[in-house]
């Protein structure tokens, strides 16, 4: 088994998924995505995105990601922000972060301690816990 996966499986639960705000979109996002979904970019764009000056968002609706649909409908192409939660250094440095957060995300491996999910998150993001 992975570390990655001794740490975290996405159930797809949709958690991260809900609210009113979403994650930006970089350049290699927006052609993942696109390919993807297999559509123009300027469709993807069109349907899909919100832009803020320079800023590319997904759209959300009733208070969701567009792509959540009881799951991620864009999975392979999602943004990677995306795919990264919710193994983010902020886990690293607060034990609180890392309670609340697994709380709320089912994927995240309820039967290790904090100092093992720890150990091995810093491993998988290259980073020495302190």
């Amino acid at each position: 088994m992975s570390d990655q996966k001794k740490i975290f499986q996405c159930t797809q639960c949709g958690f991260c998924c809900h609210g009113d705000t979403t994650v930006s979109l970089d350049e290699n996002d927006q052609q993942r995505m696109a390919a993807a979904l297999d559509l123009p970019a300027r469709e993807v764009a069109d349907t899909y995105w919100r832009t803020n000056g320079s800023i590319i968002q997904m759209k959300t609706v009733q208070g969701h990601c567009i792509f959540y649909d009881e799951g991620c409908t864009v999975y392979h192409g999602r943004p990677w922000r995306c795919a990264q939660w919710p193994l983010v250094p902020a886990l690293l440095d607060d034990e609180n972060n890392f309670l609340i957060i697994r709380e709320s995300c089912p994927g995240i491996n309820r039967e290790l301690s904090y100092q093992e999910f720890r150990k091995i998150l810093a491993r998988l993001i290259g980073s020495e816990p302190q």
